[in-house]
């Protein structure tokens, strides 16, 4: 975990072009789609160009995303069927930047298999354990269209993957193979169970 902390600091410099205040807005400027809305399973396609709209878009994702209260917001999630994350593990800390993925593409899985509870802002509510590789190699665009490379581990491996599968149309719930649990807070939070595409 502390890895990923200190690859995220060392990103400062990429980052800083797209850095918004770190507060809730009245008014976010995207709208955060729920499980259930069919364009949350419509697969990202990539961005041939990263200019200011694109950065300016990855703004308005942060914006919306500290307003959710979340750490991580894929493009699909606002109804954007771009290939386009944000990330942000310390959103308490205005002096740590957020990350900004263009075109992400996973080089390899390492280490071991964990489980590890997941939400996510698409599915409010709901929190249930999922199995992911460890660590990651990742490759990427910065938000200058630079190409970067990260290895990491722990919390931020296991939120690329999570927002990377947005990007094919795949939620964290599809990968959750307790059937009991996923069912009862799917229900308890008033989702609609047929909406989960389960994959084996």
């Amino acid at each position: 975990m502390a890895r990923s902390f200190a690859q995220m600091a060392r990103s400062a410099e990429l980052s800083s072009r797209v850095q918004v205040p770190k507060e809730p807005v009245d008014q976010p400027p995207l709208e955060i789609h729920t499980l259930g809305d069919a364009v949350l399973r419509t697969p990202a396609r990539r961005i041939s160009k990263v200019d200011e709209a694109v950065r300016e878009l990855a703004r308005d994702m942060l914006r919306s995303m500290y307003t959710a209260k979340g750490i991580g917001l894929a493009a699909p999630q606002v109804g954007v069927h771009k290939q386009l994350l944000v990330i942000d593990l310390d959103p308490d800390n205005p002096a740590t930047p957020p990350m900004v993925l263009i075109n992400p593409e996973i080089r390899s899985f390492g280490g071991s298999l964990d489980t590890y509870e997941e939400g996510c802002l698409s599915i409010p509510g709901v929190y249930l354990n999922v199995v992911r590789p460890t660590a990651v190699e990742v490759s990427f665009r910065d938000e200058m269209g630079r190409p970067q490379k990260l290895r990491t581990d722990g919390l931020l491996a296991r939120c690329i993957q999570h927002e990377m599968d947005h990007l094919n149309g795949v939620l964290f719930v599809d990968r959750v193979t307790d059937e009991i649990s996923l069912n009862e807070e799917l229900k308890q939070q008033g989702f609609d169970r047929n909406a989960v595409h389960t994959i084996r």
